[in-house]
C-alpha cells in the first residue's frame, strides 16, 4: 500500500492535477481492481496509465493549422468539371471522390473549407445534362400528368 501511495504523490506533484483528478483516477482504478485481477506490483503502472489518460483528455486541442486549397475556390468549379479543394482531383461530382479518398462528407468539406452551403459540388454541366435526360424520361412529375 505504501507503494501506491507513493507512486500516487508522485503523478499528483508532476502534474499537479487538481483533487478532482486525484478522486478520479482513485474512483476508476479503485472499481478496475474491484472487478479484475490485478497483481499488487502491477498496481502502480495501472495508477500512472489511468493518470496519464485522463491527463491527455484535459490537454487543450492545437489549433488546427491554415489549410491551403489545391486551386483556389473561385476556379474550383467550372462548367464540365469540380475541382478538390484538398488533392486537387478533378471530376464531374466529388462526393464519392470527398468520402473515399478524404473520409469527409459534402457538409464537412463546405466547412472544412469555409465555402458556401449551396457551393456546387457537381459540374453544372452534367447537372443539366442529368436533369435533360430526366425529364426525357418523365421522372419527377406527377403520375397524372405522366399519362396525359
Amino acid at each position: 500500500m505504501g507503494q501506491i501511495k507513493e507512486v500516487g504523490k508522485k503523478i499528483m506533484a508532476e502534474t499537479a492535477t487538481s483533487s478532482i483528478a486525484s478522486a478520479l483516477v482513485a474512483k476508476i482504478v479503485s472499481d478496475y481492481v474491484k472487478k479484475n485481477k490485478v497483481a499488487p506490483a502491477d498496481i502502480p503502472t495501472l495508477i500512472a496509465t489511468v493518470h496519464q489518460s485522463l491527463a491527455a483528455l484535459w490537454k487543450p486541442a492545437e489549433p488546427e493549422q491554415p489549410r491551403t486549397p489545391a486551386v483556389p475556390i473561385r476556379r474550383s468549379v467550372s462548367a464540365n468539371h469540380v475541382v478538390c479543394l484538398e488533392c486537387g482531383w478533378r471530376g464531374k461530382t466529388l462526393g464519392r471522390h470527398l468520402q473515399t479518398r478524404h473520409g469527409v462528407s459534402r457538409n464537412d468539406y463546405r466547412v472544412r473549407w469555409k465555402l458556401a452551403p449551396d457551393h456546387p459540388l457537381t459540374a453544372p454541366a452534367y447537372s443539366e445534362r442529368r436533369s435533360a435526360l430526366a425529364k426525357q424520361f418523365g421522372l419527377g412529375q406527377k403520375r397524372t400528368a405522366r399519362r396525359a
